[in-house]
């Protein structure tokens, strides 16, 4: 598998961006888990998803958002989304999303909603 290359976060981000960034913070706020994570698909729609740690069951959180975008019908991603402590977005997630889209932007936001980096194909 390519390495991917985390760029540092913009200045600013997008409106929409900033969106799933608000959306995947609330997921994990919500829930109290470890990450929580928000796709937005190409026709606009967002979907937003925790960490799922059952013990027959483990999503990250970002695979958790693609499996919900993706059971709504959805054919590829724009943009995701990631508030996690992590250092970095974990291969499985970023695997997750280059399933449907190589090209989608993927954020990733501290607790506060921070972007901390970008990652691009």
């Amino acid at each position: 598998m390519a390495e991917h290359v985390e760029a540092v976060a913009p200045q600013e981000i997008d409106p929409e961006d900033a969106k799933i960034v608000t959306l995947a913070r609330s997921s994990r706020a919500r829930t109290g888990a470890a990450e929580g994570a928000a796709v937005r698909d190409t026709d606009g729609r967002t979907y937003a998803a925790c960490t799922v740690a059952l013990p027959s069951l483990r999503l990250t959180a970002l695979q958790a958002a693609v499996a919900a975008a993706v059971a709504s019908g959805a054919e590829g991603i724009e943009a995701a989304a990631v508030v996690t402590d992590a250092d970095a977005v974990d291969a499985d997630s970023v695997a997750a999303v280059h399933d449907l889209t190589r090209t989608a932007a993927i954020l990733r936001a501290d607790a506060t909603g921070t972007v901390a980096g970008v990652l691009q194909a």
